[in-house]
């Protein structure tokens, strides 16, 4: 091996703690997807209902953050090293194409079990692959000054637009009224009467998700570098600018507003930092690493055996049968989060079975 290949290896070798954070995001993702019952889920594991950021908010942002890093510490050592990056493109591409498929295939899966209506074009897959995409040219072409002026750009950029495109109402802003007008009838909620659309992973908040990758990418690249107290300083001045920017443009999750992006952005920066000290400089377990080592799989695994329990008309027999006697004796709210537990434990146990045996589907 050359002095060039064994730096790349070095620089490459996998963080728990990493592994562990993305796998607690996923764990918390089916966790907060499948109640046993929607009625009563407790106001934490639920989306602000419009402007507002409740823990559950942060669910998503924190996964999208890990993928700039795990790009970071993937790519990183292969740029320092002076390998040529259209290989490395092509690759990012065509893993962001597979990524992308998939989720347009678990829709499908949903669109046809679950008798939707109308097919959905975007989803939480699509933009990962979306993401995972341009941040991955993004490392590969931008140096690291660059990168900053771009992750500036996009927040400044995103918030004018927003605030200039109207009123930020959930039907007038101006993301809705590009997504009506580009994907219609394929949103996540649609009128036929008004030919208004609402998708919550649209077209122009796009934006914002790939502001929170990019933020992972910059974090990751410190990591990788041995940096990793900076990502202390760089959570705390996130928080403070994400605070201070929403007093003029609220936090939003599905609008990914550039507060939001601050915010949720400082907060994985800390959780980043925390889990590194103690999991990467402390040994201390690395709790979630079983999900995080397997996370697309488990996210559309689960996913597939939601909408067959769902579609088949199985999953309220199950819920009913399985967990009324809670429900009798502490509650409905008690009863709904301990079937999400339950789902999650089932998914626990598949990970930890594919991990014990060393086997991890990648997409």
């Amino acid at each position: 091996m050359s002095d060039k290949q064994a730096t790349v290896a070095r620089s490459q070798a996998r963080l728990d703690s990493v592994d562990a954070l993305r796998g607690l995001a996923v764990a918390a993702m089916l966790l907060v997807n499948n109640p046993g019952d929607w009625g009563y889920v407790y106001a934490p594991l639920q989306h602000a209902a419009w402007h507002g950021c409740t823990p559950t908010d942060l669910i998503f942002p924190f996964f999208l953050f890990i993928v700039g890093v795990s790009i970071a510490l993937s790519l990183g050592a292969r740029v320092d090293a002076g390998c040529a990056p259209a290989p490395m493109a092509r690759g990012v591409l065509e893993r962001a194409l597979r990524i992308l498929l998939l989720g347009l295939a678990l829709h499908a899966l949903a669109w046809w079990l679950m008798d939707k209506p109308e097919f959905r074009l975007m989803g939480v897959l699509q933009r990962i692959a979306l993401c995972f995409a341009f941040t991955g040219l993004v490392a590969l072409y931008l140096r690291q000054r660059q990168q900053w002026l771009l992750l500036v750009a996009l927040l400044v950029g995103y918030a004018v637009l927003l605030v200039a495109g109207g009123p930020l109402s959930k039907d007038g802003n101006l993301a809705a009224r590009i997504d009506s007008a580009l994907l219609g009838a394929w949103s996540y909620e649609w009128s036929a009467a008004t030919g208004q659309a609402h998708e919550p992973e649209g077209i122009l908040s796009t934006l914002g998700a790939f502001a929170t990758c990019l933020l992972g990418l910059r974090a990751g690249d410190w990591l990788r570098q041995g940096l990793g107290a900076r990502l202390w300083a760089l959570g705390a001045v996130a928080l403070g600018l994400g605070y201070l920017a929403a007093l003029h443009l609220p936090w939003n999750k599905q609008l990914w507003t550039s507060s939001f992006v601050l915010w949720t952005g400082g907060w994985a920066c800390l959780a980043l930092a925390l889990t590194h000290q103690l999991v990467d400089r402390r040994g201390l377990p690395a709790l979630g690493r079983a999900f995080g080592v397997n996370a697309i799989a488990a996210y559309a695994g689960a996913w597939v055996l939601a909408v067959v329990l769902e579609g088949q008309g199985w999953m309220k027999p199950i819920y009913t049968g399985g967990f009324a006697w809670i429900a009798k004796g502490l509650g409905p709210y008690q009863a709904s989060l301990a079937f999400a537990l339950t789902f999650v434990l089932l998914w626990a146990w598949v990970v930890w079975f594919l991990d014990r045996r060393r086997l991890y589907i990648k997409v």
